[in-house]
């Protein structure tokens, strides 16, 4: 009966949502605009400035920083926790489209003085993004305003944001989107791109069973644009703004924009996001190597399995086949049962590494999970870390729970000491690199830095609901008796024969950790690209069946590499299963150092530290994951293999 309630209510679920006419999850219902103001639908088109960042650069900056013009009624959208730790800092913008109103207007004028240090400072600023090739982020009824340009092969790029400007060296190369236009030509100038031509698609419901229209599209063109008459903008053509390395005489800046509309009822509303998926670098071409490595990793997975179990069973069955006497004799695993459950050195700190990996695996599978349903999509800004956060917080019962109760396991008495370790070591070596990267953010001025407020937040968070809940599973924990295991240990140590180098500790570890390695390493590169090159993840589908791979691929390694030294009489399995597949999170960081030299365009000291200080962050996180994962694998695998063991040798004296 208990087994049916849940999957009644699976079923209800699917049921309901699939009567519905349209579901739409909270936040992400579709807008109707018209050409006159009613309750239904609206005519002004709101148009919001998000942080401006570059893949030459950690550091993202506010839209107000680069002096561009301001909206006299600015106004802020709520942002939900994941945007404010992701740096997002959205206002509205002054430019001001009323739907189907094609329109070139100007929208501002910016004016620097030669001789003035406030207006050579912000000039300086407004090069300095140019230089580093910031990018604009606008968004449009909650979508990506984006820049489509052709690239090789007849194909077009959708990118999710444009350049302020690009920059011509002093020996004449064009750098970044100088190299579009000819005419961007001249040594040691900027252009500033001070016109955008505005395109929104609109999809009409006449035909649809709802009144007015909903924006499928939205896509601009940066243009550079020399203004002859500031009060009569000219939107088709022109001289390039220039802006020269030395400036020696006042410079006038005329922002301007145009806006047309387009009517393509082929575009739904439910798939508008669906151009710029397609286009995005270098998707079509990978799917292909992600099948490939899953299935080579199904394939290596598939082959640990049946070796570890056909080899099992052959020892077993030729034990109860043996005498007793010989048996003893026998060389391998079975002659470490006195000593295999012996508890290991440093049990405290294993312990807490094990609850906080136990929090951080059942957040992982929630979140992915969530994000496979679609609730955690591109388009629900900031859901994904605010999920992942709140889930880390309400977790810290199971963290405490297995910590405690593996302490309790391993014979220690200090159950204060393990609950404050569990509750604070790891978020606080988390936290503590965390505020000096924010440091960083502060000095340089960084949109990104996190608020004074919202620290204080996570730390109300952490202490006033993670370490009560892991304190109430600690102690939950602390009442379970100890673990039983299935042999006896024995009073005196067995001595370890020399081992070959295959069997050693450190070579074990190092060769553990590079199959699980290999089942990630390309989604890998689509997370990194995701974080520092700006481009958005998606395939949370395939992320969800590499997750499932590498809980695969760790146990099973874990346990074949435990196998060959518990056969080499080598009982110190404890920490060596943990380290085996947490090892995957070394290799983890080796490719995060060679993406930092060969895929990014990285300068500066500021986001160098910042790039390897959130990595660092990363492969903490991800060693107690892998590391948790192998360890309990490897503690079900000892003891189902010494607990057959015990009823063999029940049967053999019967």
């Amino acid at each position: 009966m208990k087994m049916r309630q849940p999957v009644g209510l699976v079923y209800f679920l699917v049921v309901y949502f699939s009567s519905c006419s349209a579901f739409y999850l909270p936040g992400l219902a579709p807008v109707s605009f018209c050409e006159e103001e009613t309750e239904e639908c609206q005519t002004q088109i709101e148009v919001f400035v998000n942080r401006l960042d570059s893949v030459k650069s950690v550091l993202p900056y506010k839209y107000d920083m680069f002096d561009f013009c301001k909206d006299d009624q600015e106004k802020r959208p709520s942002e939900n926790l994941g945007q404010v730790l992701f740096g997002e800092r959205i206002e509205s913008s002054p430019y001001k489209i009323k739907f189907k109103e094609n329109a070139c207007q100007k929208v501002c004028t910016k004016t620097y003085k030669a001789g003035n240090k406030d207006d050579t400072s912000k000039l300086d600023f407004l090069k300095m993004g140019m230089q580093l090739n910031y990018q604009h982020h606008w968004i449009i009824d909650n979508m990506p305003v984006t820049w489509c340009y052709d690239v090789e092969d007849g194909q077009k790029y959708c990118n999710p944001g444009f350049p302020i400007g690009c920059f011509v060296t002093s020996d004449g190369r064009a750098k970044d989107a100088c190299v579009i236009n000819s005419e961007f030509n001249k040594k040691n100038t900027f252009y500033v791109f001070n016109h955008v031509d505005i395109k929104i698609t609109y999809h009409s419901g006449e035909n649809e069973g709802w009144r007015g229209s909903r924006l499928v599209a939205a896509t601009l063109e940066p243009r550079s644009i020399k203004q002859a008459d500031e009060n009569k903008p000219n939107c088709e053509s022109g001289n390039p703004m220039e802006v020269p390395g030395e400036v020696k005489e006042d410079i006038t800046i005329v922002y301007t924009y145009s806006v047309i509309f387009e009517e393509n009822n082929t575009i739904k509303w439910a798939s508008r996001w669906d151009y710029m998926l397609v286009s995005m670098p270098r998707t079509n071409i990978q799917w292909f190597s992600i099948v490939n490595s899953l299935v080579i990793v199904l394939f290596l997975s598939g082959m640990v399995a049946m070796i570890m179990l056909r080899t099992l069973h052959k020892d077993i069955a030729r034990y109860n086949h043996v005498d007793q006497e010989d048996a003893q004799e026998e060389p391998g695993w079975k002659q470490v049962h006195g000593d295999v459950f012996r508890p290991p050195r440093k049990g405290m700190l294993l312990s807490v590494f094990l609850g906080q990996g136990t929090q951080i695996f059942i957040m992982t599978f929630i979140t992915l999970f969530l994000a496979c349903l679609g609730f955690l999509s591109p388009a629900n800004r900031g859901a994904l870390m605010t999920c992942a956060v709140v889930l880390w917080v309400l977790l810290g019962t199971p963290a405490g729970y297995v910590s405690a109760r593996l302490y309790k396991t391993f014979g220690g008495e200090k159950w204060k000491t393990n609950v404050l370790l569990t509750a604070l070591l790891c978020p606080g070596i988390v936290f503590a690199d965390f505020f000096m990267m924010n440091l960083i953010l502060w000095v340089e001025g960084s949109s990104a830095a996190i608020p004074f407020g919202t620290l204080v937040a996570i730390l109300a968070m952490w202490f006033g609901i993670s370490v009560p809940l892991t304190f109430i599973g600690a102690y939950f924990g602390f009442k379970k008796p100890a673990i039983k295991q299935p042999v006896q240990t024995n009073q005196i140590p067995r001595q370890i024969p020399e081992q070959s180098f295959f069997t050693k500790p450190i070579p074990g570890i190092v060769m553990g950790g590079i199959l699980p390695f290999g089942c990630i390493f390309i989604q890998l590169f689509f997370i990194l690209n995701s974080i520092w090159s700006h481009q958005m993840y998606y395939m949370f589908g395939f992320l969800f069946l590499v997750f499932i791979i590498l809980l695969i691929t760790c146990s099973e390694a874990t346990i074949l590499l435990c196998y060959f030294h518990l056969c080499a009489e080598d009982y110190h399995w404890w920490w060596r299963s943990f380290l085996t597949s947490g090892f995957t999170a070394v290799y983890l960081f080796i490719y995060a150092v060679y993406y930092f030299f060969s895929k990014l365009q990285i300068i500066g000291a500021a986001s160098t530290i910042l790039y390897f200080g959130y990595t660092m962050i990363m492969v903490l996180i991800f060693f107690l994951f892998t590391g948790t994962i192998g360890f309990f694998a490897c503690f079900w695998f000892v003891n189902k293999i010494y607990s057959v063991f015990v009823d063999s040798c029940v049967v053999c004296e019967l």
